[in-house]
């Protein structure tokens, strides 16, 4: 129902909760490359278990490949910098969630790319910089698919 992309992430069991994540809600995960491990990683196996049967990931070379291969997606940027908070947003079936690496974000001409309004940000307090990755994946793709009654869940 919704798509997930990671953003040249950084660190594998990050990533390899991601996968179990989206094998688990649903969602399809995407990887730009390039990334900060070898995607056979002990880690990244380690932290997605057996999921990785279930989840459907593709890896793509870059941004553009990414666009290109889901031209019908709106992206929505999840990102310290949004505009608004995530739970505002009306999130569509198929909607394209993007997140930047651990260690950067997304970069400024991605960002340019996606309209203000579609730039989210979970509620943190002041003084802290992000959440893992992991875990603001977890929030932002579950309120998602909270929104749409949790559709193909039991």
């Amino acid at each position: 129902m919704f798509h997930i992309a990671l953003y040249e992430p950084k660190i594998a069991p990050n990533t390899g909760n991601i996968i179990r994540l989206a094998a688990n809600n649903g969602c399809k995960l995407h990887i730009v490359e390039p990334m900060g491990f070898d995607f056979e990683e002990k880690k990244l196996r380690r932290a997605g278990l057996d999921y990785h049967d279930l989840a459907n990931v593709t890896l793509y070379p870059d941004y553009q490949s990414l666009l290109t291969a889901l031209p019908d997606s709106r992206v929505i940027a999840c990102t310290t910098k949004g505009q608004q908070a995530h739970d505002k947003l009306a999130y569509q079936a198929g909607d394209l969630l993007l997140f930047g690496s651990e260690t950067h974000g997304l970069p400024v001409q991605v960002m340019d790319s996606i309209a203000v309004e579609n730039r989210v940000r979970i509620p943190m307090q002041e003084q802290n910089r992000s959440l893992n990755l992991s875990n603001a994946v977890a929030i932002i793709s579950y309120e998602a698919w909270r929104q749409h009654d949790f559709r193909g869940g039991s």
